[in-house]
């Protein structure tokens, strides 16, 4: 295809040399034509050119980008490789602390185990011992009753000067607080004694399992009749909390200590030979609410206080105290005697709490 006039033809967009068709020969004509191709290849020479400058350029621009993809590239991997020597290092120092401390574990755990056996030995050794101390207190017990106490089983029975020489003023819990009652009358040809059979038969029923209910038929005949009317003092709240005390061997009866003055007054009593005398001291009953020589004071348990309590109400208590001694004992299997011996026994000391709440009690100086 020929372009236009005086210009080479076009193939495919590209200028081509043609050979013209032959014309008539002639000089001038051959001149012209010589000119026109030179031209055309200058043409050619600098749209190569310009196109090798464009692909040049395209070619440094897509370099470039190479370049800073690269860097970046190579920037990540560096980052990449910090972190992984930072992992490593402290998957390092996890494994040997972890080491360390089963280690220290596994040591702690023997030194335990070591401990635990010779702590498994010393208490089989106590636990022997022990057993041993109750086979014999239960030799001890098996005699001993309110009524024929055994004095080597309940020290706080002896004589006051004895006692003290032993261990001064000790503190006596309510099973064993309960001074020796006043012994019996002694039986005359004129006293006789017949069993209650209602009685006996809830004795009979509570003798096959005995227990500590208050609510069984034949504790709460007990409860209604004699202990809660041998506890109902004044302060009706402090001898409900007296009897719960009790009930829970919780109570305890301690000697108060009369302080010593070098005077001797009319209502003294002399203890302490010629360099004083201990005077009793006269404070307001908790119990009775009354004034009067308060010798004990009493203990619930619960706390650090203590209620000062006159003769009278101390008897009281220890009479109920010396019954549920006695039915605690039996409960226990610690009393071996006839059944109709036990049940005097308990009706004995039903009369003690009978007495004690009609205000007859043992004065002890």
């Amino acid at each position: 295809m020929w372009g236009a006039a005086g210009e080479a033809p076009i193939l495919d967009g590209v200028p081509h040399l043609c050979t013209p068709p032959k014309a008539e020969s002639s000089k001038p004509h051959a001149e012209h034509a010589g000119e026109i191709t030179q031209y055309d290849l200058s043409r050619l020479r600098s749209s190569s050119v310009e196109i090798r400058e464009k692909g040049s350029e395209i070619l440094r621009e897509e370099l470039q980008r190479a370049q800073k993809e690269l860097k970046l590239r190579d920037e990540e991997c560096e980052k990449l490789s910090k972190v992984r020597e930072q992992l490593e290092q402290e998957l390092e120092e996890l494994t040997a602390s972890l080491f360390e401390e089963a280690h220290k574990m596994v040591r702690e755990a023997n030194t335990k185990q070591v401990a635990s056996e010779k702590q498994l030995q010393e208490a089989l050794g106590k636990i022997d011992m022990l057993q041993a101390e109750v086979t014999a207190l239960k030799t001890l017990v098996i005699t001993s009753t309110p009524s024929s106490p055994n004095r080597d089983l309940h020290p706080q029975l002896l004589s006051p000067s004895r006692n003290a020489l032993r261990k001064g003023h000790a503190r006596n819990k309510s099973a064993g607080c309960a001074v020796s009652p006043a012994p019996p009358a002694q039986p005359t040809t004129s006293e006789n004694k017949e069993v209650d059979t209602l009685l006996y038969s809830e004795f009979l029923a509570w003798k096959e399992s005995p227990t500590l209910d208050r609510y069984c038929p034949f504790l709460s005949r007990i409860y209604q009749e004699d202990v809660k009317p041998c506890l109902d003092f004044a302060k009706r709240e402090l001898s409900e909390q007296v009897l719960t005390a009790v009930e829970g061997n919780m109570l305890s009866v301690e000697p108060v200590v009369q302080p010593i003055l070098p005077v001797v007054k009319a209502s003294a009593v002399e203890r302490g030979g010629p360099s004083g005398c201990r005077v009793e001291v006269v404070t307001k009953c908790a119990l009775s609410g009354l004034s009067r020589s308060c010798r004990h004071r009493i203990n619930l348990g619960d706390s650090g206080n203590y209620y000062f309590i006159s003769p009278s109400c101390r008897y009281r208590i220890t009479a109920v105290c010396n019954f549920f001694t006695y039915i605690r004992y039996i409960k226990q299997g610690l009393v071996r005697q006839d059944t109709e011996l036990i049940f005097w026994e308990i009706t004995r000391l039903r009369r003690e709490m009978s007495m004690a709440k009609l205000g007859f009690y043992v004065n002890e100086s």
